[in-house]
C-alpha cells in the first residue's frame, strides 16, 4: 500500500495511525463491536470523502472525532423519528384478557392504596398516576414541593409493607 496523500494533506499513514484513538471513541457511542466497528468505518469513509475539508496545521485525529459525534448525533436523531413496527397501534385490535394472578393484584394494589391516608392517595394519583410534576402536584394540594415528596415517598413505603404483608397472609 502507498502512502497516499489527499488533496488537502493528510496522508494515508496518518489517518491509520488515529484508528485506535477513533474505535475507542466510538466505544463511548456504541457497546456492541459491530455497531463500533460500523462508526468507525462510516468515520473513516466520511473523512476520505471529504477531505477536502480538512486543512492541514490542524489536529487530524479532533476533526475524525468531530465526523464521529456528527455522524452517531444524525443517526440518533433519525432513528427517533422513525418509528417502528406497525403503522397502526397493535394494542387497539389484539385484546386478551388479564390472567386472573394480575387481576387479583390489582384488587390487592387498589385495597392498599385505599387504606393510605387521603393526603398520601391524592399524591400518589397526582404524580404516579397523573403523571404531574411535584412543583403542579405541591402548588395543586397548597403545599411546599418537599412535602408532596415526602408524600409520594411514604406512601410507596406504605403501600409496599401493605403489599407485602398481604402476600404473605395470601400464602
Amino acid at each position: 500500500m502507498h502512502d497516499c496523500e489527499h488533496e488537502t494533506g493528510f496522508t494515508d499513514a496518518e489517518l491509520l495511525k488515529h484508528i485506535p484513538a477513533v474505535r475507542q471513541f466510538a466505544r463511548r457511542f456504541h457497546a456492541a463491536p459491530t455497531d463500533v466497528d460500523d462508526l468507525v468505518q462510516e468515520t473513516l469513509t466520511k473523512a476520505i470523502a471529504n477531505s477536502a475539508k480538512f486543512r492541514r496545521g490542524t489536529q487530524l485525529r479532533s476533526w475524525l472525532f468531530t465526523i464521529m459525534r456528527n455522524s452517531f448525533c444524525s443517526k440518533y436523531s433519525l432513528a427517533k423519528r422513525e418509528s417502528v413496527g406497525l403503522a397502526e397501534d397493535s394494542a387497539a385490535w389484539i385484546i386478551i384478557q388479564p390472567s386472573q394472578e394480575w387481576s387479583v393484584r390489582g384488587r390487592e394494589l387498589e385495597k392498599a392504596v385505599a387504606a393510605l391516608p387521603e393526603h398520601y392517595q391524592t399524591a400518589l394519583e397526582l404524580i404516579v398516576v397523573d403523571g404531574e410534576t411535584y412543583e403542579d402536584a405541591a402548588h395543586r394540594c397548597g403545599c411546599p414541593v418537599g412535602t408532596m415528596k415526602s408524600r409520594v415517598n411514604r406512601a410507596r413505603l406504605q403501600l409496599s409493607k401493605l403489599l407485602i404483608a398481604d402476600a404473605i397472609s395470601i400464602d
